[in-house]
Parts: C-alpha cells; sequence; structure tokens
C-alpha cells in the first residue's frame, strides 16, 4: 500500500510554488519522494522559494517563468528536460484572485485574472503532455477552487476562470486518459494563507472580520483549512493510487459544498 502512494523516481513541476499552497503540496510531494521542481514570475520569488525549501530541508530547483508566456514556458520546459529529466507530475498552481465589484471591474483586470488562472493551465498542459504521452504515463493537477461551483460577490473573474479550469480539467481527461495520463482537480475551500489574510484581520473593535465569521458558520468543520490539508490529497492525485481516477475535481473544504449553513 506504500508503494500506491509513493513518488520515488517522479519529477514533479508545481507552478508558482514559492509559498502558500504550491510550496505545501510540493514539500508533500518531497517527503514522498519525488524529485522537486517549481517556477514563479521573478527572480525575488524564486530565490524565496529556494530558501524555503532549503530551511525545511527539501531539495528544490527553481526557474523564473511566466505561465502566461508560450515561449518562456516551452524553453523551461526544455530546461528541466535537458537538466532534471521528463516530468512525470504537472501541478497548475500558480494564480491570482482580483476582488472587484464586477461593474467596476476593467475588462484589462478581468483578462489578467483569466490569462494566468485558465490560460496558463492550458499553456503549460499542452508543453508537458508530450513528454508524457512519451514516457506512458503522467500526473496533471490543476488547482481549481469552490469558485469552481460557486460564485460570491467581487469574484467574477476569478470564479470564471477556475469554472473554465475545471472543464479543462475535464477535458484533458478525456483528450488524452487513452495516454495513462489523468488529469484532476484539486479544489481548496478557503486556505489560511497571504492570499486570504485580509478575510482574516481582526477588525479595530478586536472583533472577527465578517466574513471570518460568516466561513466558520458555514463550514461543518468550523475552522480555516492549512496549506498541509491539501498535502495527502495532492498526493494521492499524484501517485498510482489514483491510476483510475481521471477528470474529478477533488474538493478539500471541511465541507462547505455539502453544507447548506445554520438557520440564523
Amino acid at each position: 500500500m506504500n508503494q500506491k502512494f509513493s513518488l520515488e523516481g517522479k519529477i514533479a513541476l508545481v507552478t508558482g510554488a514559492s509559498y502558500g499552497i504550491g510550496f505545501a503540496i510540493a514539500s508533500g510531494f518531497a517527503k514522498a519522494g519525488a524529485t522537486i521542481v517549481f517556477n514563479d514570475i521573478n527572480r525575488e520569488l524564486v530565490d524565496k522559494g529556494l530558501a524555503a525549501y532549503k530551511e525545511a530541508g527539501l531539495k528544490a530547483t527553481g526557474y523564473v517563468c511566466d505561465v502566461t508566456d508560450e515561449q518562456q514556458v516551452k524553453d523551461t520546459v526544455a530546461q528541466i528536460e535537458k537538466e532534471i529529466g521528463v516530468i512525470d507530475i504537472l501541478v497548475n498552481n500558480a494564480g491570482i484572485i482580483k476582488r472587484i465589484p464586477m461593474t467596476d471591474m476593467s475588462a484589462a483586470d478581468f483578462r489578467r485574472v483569466i490569462d494566468i488562472d485558465l490560460n496558463g493551465p492550458f499553456i503549460v498542459s499542452k508543453t508537458v503532455i508530450p513528454g508524457m504521452i512519451k514516457k506512458g504515463h503522467g500526473k496533471i493537477i490543476n488547482i481549481c477552487s469552490m469558485m469552481s461551483e460557486l460564485g460570491r460577490e467581487t469574484v467574477s473573474a476569478y470564479a470564471a476562470a477556475k469554472g473554465g479550469l475545471k472543464m479543462l480539467t475535464r477535458n484533458i481527461a478525456s483528450e488524452y486518459g487513452a495516454y495513462n495520463i489523468q488529469c484532476n482537480g484539486l479544489g481548496p475551500g478557503y486556505i489560511a494563507t497571504p492570499q486570504t489574510a485580509p478575510l482574516r484581520e481582526r477588525q479595530a473593535d478586536g472583533s472577527r472580520h465578517p466574513f471570518d465569521s460568516f466561513l466558520i458558520a458555514k463550514t461543518p468543520a468550523a475552522r480555516w483549512g492549512t496549506p498541509d490539508d491539501l498535502t495527502g490529497p495532492a498526493v494521492f492525485l499524484a501517485s498510482g493510487a489514483s491510476d483510475f481516477v481521471n477528470g474529478h475535481i477533488l474538493y478539500v473544504d471541511g465541507g462547505v459544498l455539502a453544507y447548506i449553513g445554520k438557520q440564523p
């Protein structure tokens, strides 16, 4: 059974994995035996990530690469294949969110979110799939979201991108499943990361942020998730244990999507 979940001998590329969810997933992969490769958009973030992996006692190789730039992605994947080896596991983690009411949001801001959160996974996936086909296997994990299923105020671009990413996940599974490539989504609930920190800030009177209170009431687990809550599910989707799981979105949300909420 341990062999089923082992990632020994596998090369994993986790995009945007200098910190937060990507860092936690990559760290989990490393502890399961994988060789870790990650990218970020600039040298400062890559160096920050390298220092974090070193501090955690983990080995990782970092590359500067913008996932929305097709030529950069091609060049980076070619460099990884030359220096490390052909990628076995891809996690499309890099992403942004802009919390702006839809009628106040510029088309440029909307396009920027779509470009990083949806076009980026398309570009990176299409670049690594040929190597996976030649190798005879591959795992692609797209970091979806509860916003792949739900909408809420101020996240129109993010919800549109993550809903599209859910369907891109299913289409990759449909198109390349015959090549022994499994593509699944991992859908975090609200996770305590720097990106969500503004939603957890205490108010001037010491009370909880209104959204913080709302979320705790809406979550059967009665807490925010942590990046570590995602490592086990991610290892499962990256390992041989999930070889007949394809086109699935695994939500790790503490039960939010299953729960209507408490009666006022």
